[in-house]
């Protein structure tokens, strides 16, 4: 047994002591920095996480835009003359220079169908119907009745048939955008203004969106019309497609895109819960 001096001896109580509160104050301070360390790691993790989810969600919002805008993109060009594009080259109608133009925009496999029949009466137009739903367009683009007019045809029988143009297409699925149309004077007053009443009428009553003039800006202009005054050039079209058509049409191709986004979500949420459960099915 060792023997401590007697002053040392009278000392030990405190220095046990001492010795006890400097090893619980190290266990604090390890436990404190251990605790600042797992922090720290926490809220980096968290940041991390955050910054990784992020660029996710707005890569998967712009590859469901993608996809939507590459999808199918069908557009059906249904009139006369003016929508066939008599007397330009067939590069150089509004149908084909609309296509181009929706190609640049994105819509990789937008089609629009030339359904344009020179001297197309509504009559006419009505007759063929189940022929040309057969291209099963997203949307139609109809114009028709300036030959109608030509012939001084009565109005209601013009304003019936495109009534029944328009139900059949929309029966079909289409959305209908209409093509108005205005004459010349030389048929008389009344009969223009009441032929030109016929479009915004039958839009507001079968919820239609509508071109008022589908040539405004061109018609009546000898630099943008051919010889015969009636049928536009080239650069003709390309204004009736720029300022007339794409302003109204663009709309209607961002409800559908919204449409086909709905679709294509509900989709992945469905293969999603599909496989969730067989993987449930699986476990037990």
């Amino acid at each position: 047994m060792m023997n401590f001096p007697s002053h040392f001896a009278q000392r030990l109580p405190a220095i046990a002591m001492l010795a006890a509160v400097m090893a619980i104050s190290g266990c604090q301070k390890d436990a404190e920095t251990t605790s600042a360390t797992d922090t720290q790691s926490t809220n980096t993790e968290v940041t991390n996480s955050q910054a990784s989810t992020a660029p996710v969600a707005t890569g998967t919002a712009a590859s469901t835009d993608q996809q939507v805008k590459s999808s199918s993109l069908t557009i059906l060009a249904l009139g006369d003359s003016l929508t066939e594009g008599l007397g330009v080259d067939k590069d150089d109608n509004y149908p084909a220079q609309l296509e181009d133009r929706l190609q640049e925009m994105g819509y990789a496999n937008a089609k629009v169908i030339n359904s344009g029949l020179s001297g197309e009466t509504s009559t006419g137009l009505v007759n063929r119907l189940d022929w040309v739903s057969q291209t099963k367009p997203d949307i139609t683009i109809l114009t028709i009745g300036a030959n109608d007019a030509i012939r001084g045809i009565d109005v209601a029988t013009i304003e019936a048939n495109i009534r029944t143009a328009v139900k059949h297409l929309q029966d079909n699925g289409s959305v209908v955008i209409l093509g108005g149309m205005s004459i010349y004077d030389n048929l008389g007053s009344e009969y223009v203004a009441a032929f030109s009443d016929i479009y915004p009428r039958i839009a507001k009553d079968m919820n239609l969106t509508l071109i008022p003039f589908f040539l405004d800006g061109v018609g009546g202009d000898r630099e943008l019309n051919q010889a015969d005054a009636i049928h536009p050039t080239k650069e003709g079209y390309e204004i009736i497609v720029n300022n007339n058509i794409l302003p109204i049409l663009e709309p209607k191709l961002n409800e559908l895109e919204e449409l086909k986004t709905a679709d294509t979500d509900n989709t992945a949420a469905t293969a999603q819960d599909n496989t969730t459960k067989n993987k449930t099915n699986e476990t037990l």
